[in-house]
């Protein structure tokens, strides 16, 4: 919005009406880059906490339980890699609807890779000797 000058009158009302469709349209958008904004970089973390459980579990001996921790966070790296994808395409995105679309996306796919990393944990848990 635009402010009032102290030493003077008030923008024009035709200049007023701008700032605040500006305002509107700044406010309305500004939720919905906030959360694409929050899983992206989350999503990049959560891929290194993969790869790390990742290297951490070959340097113990296993048998199948090791294989199939392996396999469960190699998918889960995957699905957070796809989170973070799709939350930059909602970033980007200029086109109406899509932003939301690929956020609800990233949000719940990023969601489904946290139950299965703590899947992956009850696995290594179990599998610990």
């Amino acid at each position: 919005m635009l402010p009032r000058r102290p030493d003077g009158p008030a923008p024009p009302r035709h200049l007023r009406a701008v700032a605040l469709d500006a305002d509107a349209s700044h406010a309305a958008e500004a939720p919905l880059r906030g959360l694409s904004a929050h899983i992206l970089p989350t999503s990049a973390t959560m891929i290194g906490v993969c790869m790390t459980v990742l290297s951490i579990g070959h340097l113990r001996q296993g048998g199948r339980s090791r294989v199939v921790l392996d396999k469960l966070l190699a998918v889960d790296a995957l699905m957070f890699l796809t989170s973070a994808v799709l939350s930059f395409m909602s970033m980007r995105s200029r086109r109406a609807g899509r932003p939301q679309r690929y956020e609800g996306w990233a949000e719940s796919v990023f969601l489904l890779g946290l139950g299965v990393l703590a899947l992956g944990a009850v696995v290594l848990a179990f599998a610990i000797e």
